[in-house]
């Protein structure tokens, strides 16, 4: 009974995977608020960056944990 769940919308690899992306999106910000002075658009990206890079550390732990538990 080992199933493995393939469209489960809490796995490891769509965290780091919207993560990532959520990073980039937020790089993207950072730069064009800083070329435009948007100091507000600039924040929002440093935030998303952040939140991105959060969310990319839960699916690596997430992945952590499963290969753990998978092991035993």
């Amino acid at each position: 009974m080992n199933q493995r769940r393939t469209n489960n919308p809490n796995n490891a690899a769509k965290d780091q995977a919207a993560g990532n992306t959520r990073q980039v999106k937020g790089r993207f910000k950072e730069s064009w608020g800083a070329l435009t002075g948007n100091q507000r658009l600039e924040a929002e990206g440093r935030a998303d960056q952040m939140a991105g890079a959060t969310q990319n550390r839960k699916g690596q732990w997430k992945s952590r944990i499963k290969a753990w538990i998978d092991r035993l």
